[in-house]
């Protein structure tokens, strides 16, 4: 594991496996760690260059009071990104990350991203009031304004652990592997509540869908069937940016917010084929 400093002092964990051809740049997701991505570190093509990150707050990096902000975040993936000298790279966010790089695009452009891989990220999380009903559903807002708070307040209150292991177990469909189920409840105890909750709630506040039209890059969108974000949000995701292909998993071979951890053989050969295409012109 390495470490970078950002530019407001806060100490970044991350690992580089330093590995030959374009680099692929992955971000975790909201109280998550970049050991989500244990199986395809080792299981995409050998030789990859592969870089993760605890984005702040997360697994091994700092915990500041301060900075948690999904704009921050992206600002410290530009001086990870910069510090390791990625001039071009691939990227992949998986739920929160989604929106990280969503935020990278929106403020920092597309010139240094070869081929992005958006996993189950709604484009919209909360269901604002000036939002109309059908877009609300097609953005795959998940909460309302009201129970997006009650939220907060949960996890930052005295059952904050209890109710942070049901919204996790929330995300699997059926009866989840026992093994897969602890691992990601034992992640996501890294995180405190005063850098979660915030955090939580500035990502969900966001709505990407006029950012979508701009991310003028070739782009894999992956839903499945068994996550808590519906499929057809991502649909929706994969319609609004130009020429994105849409993947999502059947029930039977994924069946939750986590298929990459479920089903590693499967998720990495989706990817692997997406990043192995042969290079397009931009849309």
């Amino acid at each position: 594991m390495n470490d970078l400093i950002t530019t407001d002092g806060a100490r970044l964990a991350y690992q580089d496996t330093g590995g030959e051809g374009v680099p692929l740049v992955m971000l975790h997701g909201w109280g998550q760690t970049q050991a989500m991505f244990r199986h395809q570190v080792e299981g995409l093509a050998p030789g990859r260059r592969v870089v993760t990150v605890d984005l702040r707050g997360h697994g091994q990096s700092d915990k500041p009071h301060h900075g948690y902000r999904i704009a921050r975040l992206s600002r410290d993936v530009l001086e990870l990104v910069d510090h390791l000298g990625l001039d071009r790279f691939d990227a992949l966010g998986w739920s929160m990350g989604v929106s990280v790089w969503w935020s990278f695009v929106d403020q920092y452009g597309t010139g240094r991203i070869r081929r992005f891989v958006a996993v189950d990220q709604p484009a919209a999380v909360a269901a604002v009031p000036w939002m109309t009903e059908r877009e609300q559903r097609e953005s795959g807002a998940i909460f309302d304004v009201s129970g997006l708070l009650y939220l907060g307040a949960a996890l930052a209150g005295p059952e904050g652990d209890t109710v942070r292991a049901d919204f996790v177990r929330g995300m699997f469909s059926g009866e989840p592997d026992p093994e897969v189920l602890a691992f990601v409840a034992e992640e996501i105890r890294a995180t405190p509540a005063y850098a979660a909750v915030p955090l939580l709630f500035d990502h969900c506040a966001q709505d990407w869908r006029d950012v979508l039209p701009r991310i003028d890059v070739p782009t894999l969108v992956i839903g499945c069937e068994g996550s808590h974000v519906h499929p057809d949000s991502q649909r929706f995701v994969a319609e609004r940016i130009p020429g994105a292909h849409l993947h999502v998993f059947a029930s039977d071979v994924a069946n939750s917010h986590y298929p990459f951890l479920e089903n590693p053989p499967a998720f990495n050969a989706v990817v692997e084929k997406f990043l192995a295409e042969e290079p397009a012109n931009r849309v």
